[in-house]
């Protein structure tokens, strides 16, 4: 058991939406090949800039933004017009369903998405 406020060193963090189909993959997967994970829902908990900017500065900001997604395509021509990385973040901030997700925090490093094979090279 550890202290409130604290994680141990190898603890990973996985961010997205509980009811999302892909998250539910990957929190299998997990479970199945036996890593330790905390679960963050940065819909019901919200999500910091400060995460966002590291993903984006990681990843690319066009990669972080789930464009593909109904909440992204429901916005108005004039919020998706001249995207950059600060106009993302801002959209992402006010609206994490246009996360993609899932984002696997390994503490050094985090992958943006779920793949098998990309999981089980990070992890090994």
């Amino acid at each position: 058991m550890y202290r409130k406020g604290e994680r141990p060193v190898s603890q990973r963090t996985l961010f997205g939406i509980k009811a999302c189909d892909t998250m539910k993959k990957a929190r299998v997967w997990l479970d199945e090949h036996g890593v330790d994970y905390a679960f963050h829902d940065y819909k019901s908990s919200g999500i910091d800039r400060e995460h966002l900017r590291q993903w984006c500065n990681e990843h690319g900001w066009e990669t972080v933004l789930n464009r593909a997604g109904t909440t992204f395509r429901k916005l108005d021509d004039a919020q998706k017009a001249d995207l950059d990385q600060a106009k993302a973040i801002e959209l992402m901030v006010a609206q994490p369903s246009m996360i993609k997700r899932p984002v696997l925090d390994l503490g050094d490093r985090t992958l943006v998405g779920f793949k098998p094979d990309a999981y089980a090279a990070a992890l090994a």
